[in-house]
């Protein structure tokens, strides 16, 4: 059986435990504090906007429409409109 407690003055405070008789012998095991759930929580990868943020406003003088006919300047097909 396992309770749970804390140390005040040195001694070990049980919480919610009944009654032990004395000289029982116990087992004290300390236990890892619980990170706060800021810690916790796992780093995300950047998103598609961050990664690509460095390129943004790089490419000069391209035609007005590049962004529907890329593929026919750069691998000559033909054009969509």
């Amino acid at each position: 059986m396992t309770y749970r407690g804390h140390v005040e003055d040195g001694k070990v405070i049980l919480e919610d435990a009944p009654a032990l008789p004395d000289g029982m012998p116990v087992q004290v095991r300390p236990v890892k504090p619980r990170r706060s759930p800021a810690k916790r929580e796992r780093k995300l990868p950047p998103t598609l906007y961050e990664r690509l943020k460095p390129f943004i406003g790089k490419a000069k003088d391209l035609p007005n429409d590049f962004s529907v006919n890329h593929d026919h300047y750069l691998y000559g097909t033909p054009k969509r409109r």
